[in-house]
């Protein structure tokens, strides 16, 4: 596999957005457009800023925060039927589309549309997933969302090898059923997508409640089904997903798992795959503290990452920013 370093300056790093109006911030949130505003919704984190380790207990949330622009301020815009975080969402039209998730009470397979009119979030439900998922992963490509891996319950032992995929123009939507891909069962994967095909990239394995950290690739095409793809140099469980342009931002790589309370922060390092070549090469580095379990949003054309965990169980307020280099 060829790695090679890209100096070239694609993507400048700010946290010029105003911070996630939290003390703590969280983790597992939702993120997406509407109407030209970002939304940041739901989440977790242990409000007392402690860990589990300590004590601490973890706690759901269900504001949906409000960013009409990014000089504004953020504005509490409404709440989620019911406390919810780590699942996907992706931004259909004028909609953020929430799917899957986890609270206090379970998993979920419900899935949300939510649309910013005149200050205020409007909150219709779609057809809900073929069975409960959370720490999934998902992405659009045109009207259909792919959704992949996760776990089923808060206490599985084995992640879940779904591909699920829905027909957001469709007259009458259902979930269909997939072929899954032809690797190991994951959760916590980066999805992406170009020129039509769904991408599926690393992740992690749980076995018997193990965590196997992933660094297999895959491809769907509509047309030709699925093909393995080659291995990235690291894994990126958790990484901001979807990614951007087939980039990955950062991730655990699992070097640091055993070093609990002195953990140095998860890879600052940015994955780019080349389907011409079918190899993956390193483009430079995020700023410091990177987050993980966060999900990557597009907003006025560059890259939004609010909140999420710089360290386990350690949030994060800042909203970080890529801005795209203008060619």
């Amino acid at each position: 596999m060829a790695i090679e370093t890209l100096e070239e300056n694609y993507l400048t790093w700010q946290d010029s957005l105003p911070s996630i109006p939290d003390p703590v911030g969280f983790a597992g949130s939702f993120a997406g457009v509407s109407n030209g505003t970002l939304l940041v919704a739901g989440g977790a984190n242990f409000p007392d800023g402690g860990t589990p380790w300590t004590g601490s207990k973890k706690v759901w949330h269900q504001h949906i925060f409000a960013l009409e622009k990014p000089g504004g301020e953020w504005k509490t815009a409404g709440i989620l039927p019911h406390a919810l975080g780590y699942g996907a969402t992706v931004t259909w039209k004028d909609a953020c589309i929430l799917i899957g998730g986890s609270s206090e009470q379970g998993h979920h397979a419900e899935v949300w549309m939510l649309k910013y009119i005149d200050g205020r979030i409007a909150c219709t439900a779609l057809p809900s997933l073929p069975k409960t998922i959370a720490n999934t992963s998902g992405v659009l490509i045109g009207d259909v969302i792919y959704v992949a891996g996760g776990t089923e319950t808060p206490d599985a032992l084995q992640t879940e090898k779904n591909c699920w995929v829905l027909d957001l123009a469709a007259e009458h939507k259902a979930w269909k059923v997939l072929p899954p891909w032809p690797g190991p069962s994951r959760m916590l994967a980066v999805t992406g997508t170009l020129d039509g095909n769904f991408y599926l990239f690393s992740g992690a394995e749980l076995e018997n409640g193990v965590r196997n950290y992933l660094r297999d690739a895959y491809e769907y095409s509509p047309e030709h089904g699925w093909k393995k793809l080659a291995n990235l140099p690291s894994a990126t469980v958790a990484a901001p997903s979807p990614a951007f342009d087939l980039m990955i931002f950062g991730g655990d790589n699992g070097a640091a798992t055993a070093q609990r309370d002195q953990h140095p922060g998860f890879s600052r390092q940015i994955l780019n795959y080349n389907t011409h070549t079918d190899t993956w090469s390193v483009r430079g580095q995020l700023p410091a503290a990177p987050p993980v379990t966060t999900t990557l949003t597009v907003w006025n054309g560059n890259v939004v990452i609010p909140g999420g965990e710089v360290k386990p169980t350690i949030r994060t307020t800042k909203v970080l920013t890529g801005i795209v280099k203008q060619h």
